[in-house]
């Protein structure tokens, strides 16, 4: 047994006895633990700002991010990837997620894959990190041999490197050139740090694909334009988006956007009355960025 527990492995004092509590007061109580997270976040927002911008200097001289995690930690990285192209339109080898045991991971244990650094040796070998690159390992305990190895072959060829834990005392800080760590506190149930640690990295991670992409003009004022219009409801809030953003009726809207299917490209043939290969033209001497445009 270790000398001293880890803060994401301690009990909780507040939620000593869930065992004998109603429905209602386990929710009650685990909605009181929940509230902490967005606080613990709050906290290192100087630290996600700065994953942020070099994410956004990685895109912009061509290369990629890649997120790697065991377990929970995993499964929220791959979500996260898997959500930047039809969210913004990117290239699916812009954002990349690799959890310890492959993709049988994903949907049931691997025993012991945490723990593998001929694991994380693959997953590295098979993303190939540059200088261009960053590399963001993710781990409530921030101990896992898996998550440390990536950070560690990564940062030896020079990429950026990022660590997102819930313990103050992960061993992967020591590889990471960025830390960050929101201290989220025992769980409401002892060890199933799916729960609040795993609410703040989905939020970190919320932070730096959303905040990278936004900065590189994916988005006009709130809108995310470079939309993938890949089915109904999707056309529906592009039209609607047109509609709005070019003060045109929601028909006209719908019609240009039929037309080009491209958010961006409708808007600025609404708003400077040009064809579709006018747009484009005026999209790409402005880098694809709308709001130099209108």
């Amino acid at each position: 047994m270790p000398d001293k527990l880890i803060l994401t492995e301690r009990r909780n004092p507040d939620t000593e006895n869930l065992d004998v509590m109603s429905s209602f007061e386990i929710a009650q109580a685990m909605n009181n633990e929940d509230k902490k997270v967005a606080l613990a976040v709050e906290k290192v927002l100087p630290q996600i700002a700065q994953a942020i911008d070099a994410i956004v200097n990685a895109f912009r001289s061509g290369g990629r991010l890649a997120y790697f995690g065991a377990g929970t930690s995993g499964r929220l990285g791959v979500l996260d990837a898997s959500e930047c192209p039809p969210t913004f339109g990117a290239n699916p080898d812009m954002v990349q997620a690799y959890i310890a045991g492959g993709n049988q991971a994903i949907r049931q244990a691997v025993e012991n894959a945490e723990d593998s650094i001929e694991l994380a040796q693959q997953d590295i070998a098979t993303f190939a990190p540059s200088s261009k690159d960053v590399v963001v390992a993710i781990s409530a305990s921030g101990n896992p041999d898996y998550c440390i190895e990536a950070l560690r072959l990564a940062h030896l060829t020079g990429a950026k490197t990022i660590a997102v834990s819930s313990n103050p005392e992960a061993r992967m800080k020591a590889f990471a050139d960025i830390f960050i760590n929101p201290v989220v506190g025992e769980e409401a149930l002892t060890g199933s740090s799916r729960l609040k640690s795993g609410t703040a990295q989905k939020m970190v991670m919320n932070m730096l694909t959303t905040g990278a992409f936004v900065r590189l003009g994916k988005a006009y004022k709130n809108y995310m334009i470079d939309v993938q219009l890949n089915n109904k409801k999707l056309f529906d809030r592009g039209s609607r988006f047109v509609s709005e953003i070019s003060n045109i009726p929601y028909e006209q809207a719908a019609t240009l956007l039929s037309q080009c299917k491209n958010v961006k490209t409708a808007c600025v043939m609404a708003a400077k009355n040009c064809s579709q290969q006018q747009a484009e033209q005026l999209l790409q001497k402005a880098h694809g960025i709308l709001r130099k445009v209108l």
